[in-house]
C-alpha cells in the first residue's frame, strides 16, 4: 500500500510510487533512446563514476540543446571543469552564509502564515513557494518584489518541460527547448544587470561574492555567475518548494508518523530525510557513457544516454528494508533524494534547512494540519520530478 500515492494523480513514468517493481535494475527504451537505471547499487555505481559516466549529456545527445549555453552550470559539466567551477562557486555560496540564513527562514515563515486570512489555503501558494523565493532573494539581494516576475518565468519553463529523448522524430522536443530557452534567457538577462550592477557597486550579497571570488588568480565571468544564480533560484525554490510538500503530504497520509514529529521536534529532520526518500523532488538525473560498461549484469554501449532514477533507487528493497512504508526512524538512510558523488546537491543544505525551520513553525502554529481531501492537490507534470504543484490544506490553530 501506498498511502500518499493512492489518493493522488502522479506521473505514469513513476510505477514505484503505486507500489510496481521494474522487471530489471537496468532497462532500455526505445522510446526514448535511453537506459532507464532503476536500482540502487546500479545508481550509486553511476553517480560514483564521473569519468566513465559523464554529465556532459544535453549537448552530446539531446535534439535542441545545443541551443543552451552551459557555461556556469555545474549540473553539465565534467572534472576537472567542475571542480574548478565548484570550487570558486563554495568560496563564496559557504556552509555558514547557509547555516546564518535560519533567523531570516524563521521570520518569513513567521510573517507568510501570519498573513493567512483563512484556515483553509494552498500550502504551496501560501508558504512552500514564497518562502524559498524570498530566502534567495535576500540571498542575492534581489528585490523580493520581483519573485512573481521570476515564479513566471520558472512556471513556464516548468510546464514546457517533459520527457527527455535520446531521439526527437518528431521535432517537439526541439520545440519544448526552444520554448525553455526563451524563459530562461528572460531570467538571465534580469540577472545579468543585477550581476553588472555589483561589479561597479559591491554589496554585502551573494552576487557580489560570487564576482569577487577568486581561487589561484581565476575569477567567475559574468555568465556563469549568471548561469549559477539562474540555477540556484529555479532549482533551489523548486527544490523546497516540493521537499516541504512532500513531507506533509507523508506525514498526512501517516498519522501515525505525524503524532511522533509533532510530540517530538527533533523527529523533524528524520522526517524530512524519509520523504525526500520516499518522494523524491528530484526524481531521475542523466548521464552519458565514456565507455563500453556492464551494468546490473548489462551491456551499454559507448556513448549511450543514461536516465537514473532516483526515486526509484531510492525504493530499492535490495537496499531499503519495506520501502513503500514512510518511516521516519529508518536508520541509516543512504538514500539519493539530493544525488551523490560530485555532484551531490549544492543547494541541498539550504532546502534542509528551508524545510526543518518552516515545517517546525507550521506545527507549532497549528493544532491540526491536514490535507484537503476534497481537493486534490496537482503534481508536477515533468517525469524529472516528484511533487506538488498545488497542496490544499486545511488547518486549526
Amino acid at each position: 500500500m501506498n498511502a500518499t500515492t493512492d489518493l493522488w494523480n502522479v506521473h505514469p513514468r513513476h510505477r514505484w510510487l503505486r507500489g510496481e517493481r521494474p522487471n530489471q535494475p537496468v532497462e532500455f527504451d526505445d522510446e526514448t533512446g535511453m537506459w532507464h537505471i532503476y536500482g540502487y547499487p546500479e545508481a550509486v555505481t553511476v553517480l560514483s563514476d564521473p569519468a566513465t559516466y559523464s554529465n556532459d549529456v544535453a549537448r552530446r545527445f539531446v535534439p535542441g540543446a545545443d541551443q543552451w549555453d552551459f557555461d556556469g552550470n555545474l549540473t553539465q559539466l565534467d572534472p576537472p571543469e567542475h571542480r574548478k567551477l565548484r570550487t570558486l562557486i563554495s568560496r563564496a555560496f559557504t556552509p555558514k552564509m547557509v547555516a546564518d540564513l535560519e533567523p531570516s527562514i524563521a521570520k518569513v515563515t513567521n510573517t507568510l502564515i501570519d498573513e493567512l486570512d483563512t484556515d483553509e489555503f494552498d500550502l504551496v501558494d501560501a508558504i512552500a513557494y514564497p518562502l524559498p523565493m524570498i530566502v534567495i532573494a535576500d540571498l542575492f539581494g534581489t528585490p523580493r518584489e520581483d519573485r512573481d516576475l521570476i515564479k513566471q518565468w520558472a512556471d513556464d519553463s516548468l510546464a514546457e518541460r517533459g520527457q527527455i529523448k535520446a531521439k526527437d522524430e518528431d521535432g517537439e522536443q526541439t520545440r519544448s527547448i526552444a520554448s525553455q530557452r526563451d524563459d530562461q534567457r528572460k531570467m538571465n538577462d534580469y540577472l545579468l544587470e543585477h550581476v553588472a550592477n555589483r561589479r561597479k557597486h559591491p554589496k554585502d550579497d551573494l552576487l557580489t561574492s560570487l564576482v569577487q571570488a577568486e581561487v589561484d588568480g581565476d575569477r567567475l565571468s559574468d555568465n556563469q555567475v549568471v548561469n549559477f544564480a539562474s540555477l540556484l533560484f529555479f532549482a533551489g525554490h523548486v527544490t523546497t518548494t516540493m521537499l516541504l510538500g512532500n513531507t506533509l503530504l507523508c506525514l498526512d497520509a501517516y498519522p501515525e508518523q505525524m503524532a511522533r514529529v509533532r510530540a517530538d521536534r527533533a523527529l523533524v529532520a528524520p522526517a524530512i530525510e524519509e520523504s525526500l526518500r520516499y518522494l523524491s523532488p528530484l526524481a531521475s538525473a542523466y548521464r552519458a557513457t565514456n565507455v563500453d560498461v556492464e551494468l546490473g549484469g548489462t551491456r551499454i554501449p559507448k556513448d549511450q544516454m543514461l536516465e537514473v532514477w532516483l526515486a526509484a533507487a531510492n525504493r530499492d528493497p535490495r537496499r531499503f528494508t519495506d520501502p513503500d512504508t514512510y518511516d521516519i526512524s529508518r536508520t541509516p538512510n543512504p538514500h539519493l533524494g539530493f544525488s551523490q558523488g560530485i555532484h551531490f546537491c549544492l543547494g541541498g543544505p539550504l532546502a534542509r534547512l528551508e524545510g526543518r525551520v518552516a515545517l517546525s513553525i507550521l506545527l507549532d502554529r497549528f493544532a491540526e494540519l491536514r490535507v484537503d481531501h476534497d481537493r486534490a492537490p496537482e503534481f508536477l507534470t515533468s517525469p524529472d520530478f516528484t511533487g506538488v504543484w498545488t497542496l490544499p490544506l486545511r488547518a486549526r490553530r
